[in-house]
């Protein structure tokens, strides 16, 4: 469907990268790019699958004419059940088929050049380490950042309370500071930054960074990279209260 003649990933670390970019498709399509995607995904059309490329795009398509295709195909009529039940669990109904396809791509890749067992075990810790479509779709990564977070803490505060601005004015960085004793001050940043590299973006599923601007949504309080979902720190001085793609979707009626 999307050249498998042209690029096949011999290493693990190739077809983790493949797997990533991919995923990195998919996650765009059910998040940032859930308008769109659920505009094209028309139940009145044939059976349609939702694809994710090396290159981080995503397409919704039909199945592959050949037989046997190329690679793996995703689940295949994903349309046809999205008038029928809630956006939400429709979503996370396709994400879990993603998942799966995205599994089934990747060990494709291990048996066809002849990946033993260890570097089948290396690929399947490498992919684990992640979490799932359906995790970051359903917020349920989210959940267990803030699980961990507040055990870690012995606190009920919400997780990274220190790191989204206060003032309606002032922009969400990932990152706030007040002065401090140096000690205390030390203390407090080896916390924050336990609890920051834990935190997921919303769109893209990657980790924290402290060298990235970071946003968070008042609704849905998922937090984005700036990047992800277009927004830079002047845009956010301006910003009083910040709904993401998906907040902003599911506001709006459908016809």
């Amino acid at each position: 469907m999307d050249g498998g003649q042209q690029y096949n990933p011999r290493t693990v670390e190739e077809v983790f990268r493949d797997f990533k970019s991919r995923r990195a498709g998919i996650i765009k399509a059910l998040t940032t790019d859930v308008e769109e995607f659920y505009q094209q995904c028309d139940p009145e059309k044939e059976n349609l699958c939702l694809y994710g490329f090396p290159n981080e795009q995503w397409e919704v398509n039909l199945p592959a004419e050949e037989v046997p295709p190329e690679l793996p195909e995703p689940a295949l009529g994903i349309n046809f059940a999205r008038d029928g039940m809630p956006e939400k669990d429709w979503l996370a109904l396709v994400a879990v088929h993603g998942d799966a396809w995205l599994l089934a791509v990747a060990f494709y890749f291990g048996a066809r050049f002849g990946f033993d067992k260890a570097d089948r075990k290396r690929l399947f810790n490498m992919i684990n380490d992640l979490p799932t479509i359906f995790e970051i779709v359903s917020g349920a990564a989210k959940k267990q950042v803030k699980e961990k977070s507040s055990v870690s803490n012995h606190s009920g505060s919400k997780s990274k309370s220190n790191s989204k601005a206060k003032g309606p004015e002032q922009p969400k960085f990932a990152k706030a500071s007040t002065p401090k004793d140096e000690d205390e001050e030390d203390l407090d940043d080896e916390e924050e930054d336990e609890e920051q590299g834990d935190t997921l973006c919303g769109s893209c599923g990657e980790n924290y960074s402290s060298d990235e601007f970071w946003i968070c949504c008042d609704i849905c309080e998922k937090w984005f990279h700036g990047l992800c979902v277009k927004i830079t720190p002047a845009r956010a001085e301006h910003i009083k209260q910040y709904k993401c793609p998906a907040c902003t979707t599911n506001k709006r009626s459908r016809p």
